[in-house]
């Protein structure tokens, strides 16, 4: 009787430890503002810049939202008061996470100063911006009135003197210190004012009517690019 061969049972291979999934936050548990003041600053930058680039589909605006610059740091982030994106589509977002966004990183920061600020938390800030690539930032104390603006040059933020009258090579706003309280205004003078809900909407859709009626123009003559008349359907569709 011959003998039965024996098999060598078959082992599972070995698994690795299962990894987390990275969580990234879309607060940090602090509140956006920590005074009305600070608020009403926060609502004018974000609500006058919006209106703004309205008519512009590759610039992003936000307020209070998380920057998250490198993948897999979630610990690595930071919350700008307002900003402003070039470069990037408008739409919703819990956070931003540069490495989704075609990894472009924020262009322009406003920073409005509470009595909760401290000088090493906004040095840590200016270092933060700094090294993750913004272009323009901005500091405001509403409590005193004092403005700090830092522009790229090469590869470093510096600080930019006078600011009375300084325009934002980006925004194409202007910064006017000679009254009492800093006044913000539009590329053709007109002062920042709150704009509330109804008429942020009136003000986006009359400035969408003329952009209709100026691309509209364009595309009878043939003159308009691609990327115009793709924008032409957008509004037409709206």
């Amino acid at each position: 009787m011959s003998a039965i061969p024996m098999v060598a049972p078959t082992l599972a291979p070995a698994m690795g430890p299962i990894r987390k999934p990275i969580v990234y936050p879309e607060s940090d548990g602090k509140p956006m503002s920590d005074n009305t003041k600070q608020a009403r600053w926060i609502l004018l930058l974000y609500s006058n810049l919006e209106t703004i680039f309205v008519s512009d589909p590759g610039v992003f605006v936000a307020a209070d939202n998380l920057w998250y610059p490198v993948e897999g740091e979630p610990e690595i982030r930071i919350g700008p008061d307002v900003y402003v994106v070039f470069g990037r589509p408008k739409g919703d977002r819990g956070s931003y996470m540069q490495w989704l966004e075609d990894d472009i990183p924020l262009t322009v920061v406003f920073e409005i100063l509470s009595p909760g600020n401290t000088y090493l938390e906004m040095v840590d800030k200016l270092q933060f911006y700094d090294e993750y690539g913004v272009e323009e930032y901005y500091v405001y104390d509403p409590e005193t009135d004092k403005l700090l603006i830092y522009r790229r040059q090469n590869v470093v933020l510096v600080r930019q003197r006078p600011v009375h009258n300084y325009r934002s090579p980006r925004l194409g706003i202007t910064f006017d210190q000679s009254g009492p309280e800093l006044i913000v205004r539009y590329p053709d003078g007109r002062p920042f004012v709150v704009l509330h809900e109804e008429t942020q909407r009136a003000v986006r859709a009359e400035q969408a009517l003329a952009r209709l009626r100026e691309l509209s123009r364009k595309a009878r003559r043939g003159e308009a690019t691609p990327d115009e008349i793709a924008e032409l359907d957008r509004l037409e569709g709206a």
